[in-house]
């Protein structure tokens, strides 16, 4: 870690690109960074957890790379697979001649790099996100505890890559399922909930500066409103950012007029429609 690096200047260079931190965020990944260990972030949707981790690699010059998780990804997607036509070509080449084909086709010239093997071989100091973690399996999760506590990855048929520079690992979780203890045990833990009124509007702020402070404050007000009625998806921090800027994209001089034709900005589905509708303007929807 750049040893100038502090709390404060770090949490400085975050809204310096618009990421609006608050101590624990900060105080977090000033330690990530100081004792070389992963993050594991969980929170809702759309709270800033992938944001943060674009915004640390962009404050710090690092390089960024990004694993999407989904159910059913596999070790192939995010290290890397054999280039078997490529491979078959050599073996077509060789046929005949006196050489081990066997080791001649098994060489990192042959491997296709993904994700996480590009981020290992990287020569400049990167941050690596494993978004939504908890969408792979157990199966994925347990071999990524080789790169995440011993920093390495064992390749079969190609062997063992060290770290070549200084990677942060960041991993995000919805909680769509428990994650191993010997992932969390690796990995420094942050929170990211809904955040407070103030720093929402100054999230809102520094995403939408040419919107003023009424119209901010009117919106940040009714999405923490919608969030406490018991809907199937409460509102993202997101959702605040894009309601604000619809109701400066519609062509309508009443403000509230505005807000209600642009509730869909802010809530996901019909029934949660309805009862912001109903509830938060007392109106019945039609």
């Amino acid at each position: 870690m750049n040893e100038d690096l502090t709390v404060k200047n770090i949490d400085d260079k975050l809204l310096e690109n618009n990421y609006v931190s608050n101590s624990e965020i900060t105080t977090t990944v000033y330690l990530s960074l100081a004792l070389g260990k992963p993050i594991l972030i969980e929170g809702p949707p759309g709270v800033g957890k992938t944001e943060l981790a674009k915004t640390i690699a962009k404050s710090l010059d690092r390089d960024f790379f990004r694993i999407q998780c989904y159910e059913g990804i596999t070790f192939e997607q995010i290290v890397g697979e054999w280039n078997y036509q490529k491979q078959l070509l050599e073996l077509e080449a060789v046929k005949g001649q006196e050489t081990n084909i066997d080791e001649d086709i098994f060489k990192d010239v042959y491997f296709i790099k993904r994700p996480l093997l590009s981020a290992f071989s990287n020569e400049k100091d990167s941050i690596i996100l494993i978004d939504e973690i908890d969408k792979a399996d157990e199966e994925v999760e347990s071999f990524l505890l080789q790169a995440l506590g011993e920093k390495e990855i064992t390749v079969n048929d190609l062997g063992t890559f060290p770290l070549k520079n200084d990677l942060i690992f960041i991993l995000t979780s919805n909680s769509q399922r428990m994650l191993l203890d010997e992932t969390k045990d690796r990995c420094l833990y942050l929170y990211i909930s809904y955040p407070s009124r103030e720093r929402e509007i100054n999230i809102v702020q520094k995403k939408v500066p040419e919107a003023d402070e009424d119209l901010i404050g009117k919106v940040v007000d009714l999405v923490n409103k919608i969030r406490s009625l018991n809907l199937l998806k409460k509102p993202s921090v997101r959702g605040s950012v894009d309601w604000v800027r619809s109701v400066l994209s519609l062509d309508i001089d009443d403000e509230d007029k505005a807000l209600k034709a642009s509730v869909g900005s802010v809530v996901k589905n019909q029934s949660d429609k309805e009862r912001v509708l109903k509830d938060v303007f007392k109106e019945k929807y039609q």
